[in-house]
């Protein structure tokens, strides 16, 4: 009989029961934070008890899913509706809950057989398919859409015109864009969490990607964080508080990683019409609320608010601090040019995952007898979407330049496989 491998008493360990707990923890926690928000922004007086639903259809878009928006009024008119949005904070808090579950039956280990791993993120995987699934099909309703008095109401009283919009959820790709986030929460793990197992084949990888995947989750982090205590410090002098709360618990990711990108000199494109707009702060939506579409960019910014340079400032200091992190948690043996090389292609990923999901696009509109929308509140359009080359190529930029200067500061610190003073340049 061959000799059982070292990982299978670990197997065991992590089986379905702990998978349940962290995708049951992780759905919790993302219904919650939705909920709240939710409720700070007004949707919990929805008609036909509706908000338990988007509630649920907010939870499958921060996970990848795909909501449907219908519409439908009557034969004289038609309404149509489109939305594009991920809830951020929602993503966040569901990651970090997910990703904890996921590494806790691993930790204080060096190495994981490839099986081991692959079985325990298969049972987290059939449980995220099931629970997806139920949500799915609960992210469901209808709504009836007031016109309200003056003409716009004598119309569509005189054609019985009773304009309805209505959400649900495209199940395949919803579980499939479900899956893919699974896969990426669960990798992005393992690289980032230096206490994590990995395969032996893998270790090798480690020294190179670990220390700048975790240099990125921590200024992806930090900008969070930086944000909340603003907008918190803005709500208790300026008021909007409710206002101010739903943002932070529905998407204050997108606001800063947005803000993150304008720092570095990325440009976006969009426009505002109609009853839509940017929560926060005001200047984004003076910039955007024009006939043409509008560019995004400092120099714009500057033009309404010139504080925006700020965020040019705060770029530098948080990848300057990025930089030296990734350097001191590196072995002592990479050079000055490779922490360069590193930061480039790191910082590059992670604004090309922010220009994937802070993208905005939103529409509706009521036609009667074919002749365009109705305008007032009964038609608008939303959008922003990034110049995506330049961004990328800005990220390579500051990450050459930052990764270098971060690994000169990190020459003090003693890191592992330190074994003489000389520093290779």
């Amino acid at each position: 009989m061959s000799p059982r491998p070292p990982f299978a008493p670990a197997v065991s360990r992590h089986g379905w029961v702990q998978a349940l707990a962290a995708v049951l923890a992780s759905l919790v926690a993302m219904g919650v934070v939705a909920a709240l928000g939710l409720w700070a922004a007004g949707a919990a007086d929805l008609p036909d008890g509706a908000f338990p639903r988007v509630v649920a259809a907010t939870v499958v878009t921060a996970v990848g899913g795909t909501i449907e928006l219908s519409g439908n009024a009557g034969g004289l008119a038609k309404s149509n509706a489109g939305l594009t949005v991920i809830p951020l904070s929602v993503t966040l808090v569901g990651a970090l809950v997910l990703a904890a579950g996921f590494l806790r039956p691993l930790r204080h280990r060096a190495v994981a057989g490839a099986p081991e791993l692959a079985g325990w993120a298969a049972r987290l995987a059939v449980l995220w398919l099931l629970a997806l699934l139920g949500l799915a099909f609960a992210a469901r309703q209808s709504f009836t859409l007031s016109l309200g008095e003056g003409t716009i109401g004598d119309i569509g009283d005189l054609f019985d015109v009773s304009p309805k919009v209505g959400f649900k959820t495209d199940v395949p790709l919803t579980l499939l864009f479900g899956v893919l986030w699974l896969v990426g929460v669960l990798v992005l793990a393992l690289l980032v969490a230096r206490g994590a197992p990995l395969p032996g084949r893998l270790l090798r990888f480690q020294e190179s990607v670990r220390p700048a995947a975790y240099a990125m989750v921590v200024l992806l982090l930090a900008y969070v964080v930086l944000g909340i205590v603003i907008g918190l410090v803005v709500a208790l002098v300026r008021g909007h508080r409710v206002e101010t709360l739903a943002v932070i618990l529905l998407g204050m990711p997108n606001l800063v990683w947005l803000a993150l990108t304008l720092g570095l000199g990325a440009t976006w494109t969009g426009r505002v019409q109609g009853p839509f707009g940017l929560p926060m702060p005001h200047v984004l939506d003076e910039v955007l609320r024009t006939k043409e579409v509008s560019t995004l960019n400092l120099r714009t910014l500057a033009e309404y608010d010139g504080r925006v340079w700020w965020l040019m400032v705060a770029a530098a200091v948080m990848l300057l601090a990025a930089a030296f992190l990734l350097a001191a948690r590196s072995p002592a043996r990479i050079r000055a040019w490779q922490h360069a090389l590193h930061m480039a292609v790191a910082l590059a990923l992670t604004v090309l995952m922010i220009c994937l999901v802070c993208r905005i696009s939103a529409h509706y509109g009521l036609s009667v007898l074919g002749i365009g929308d109705l305008g007032g509140d009964l038609a608008g359009d939303l959008f922003l979407k990034p110049q995506v080359w330049t961004a990328l190529g800005l990220a390579l930029l500051w990450g050459l330049v930052t990764g270098l200067l971060g690994a000169l500061l990190a020459r003090p610190v003693r890191r592992r496989g330190e074994t003489e003073k000389r520093w290779d340049g």
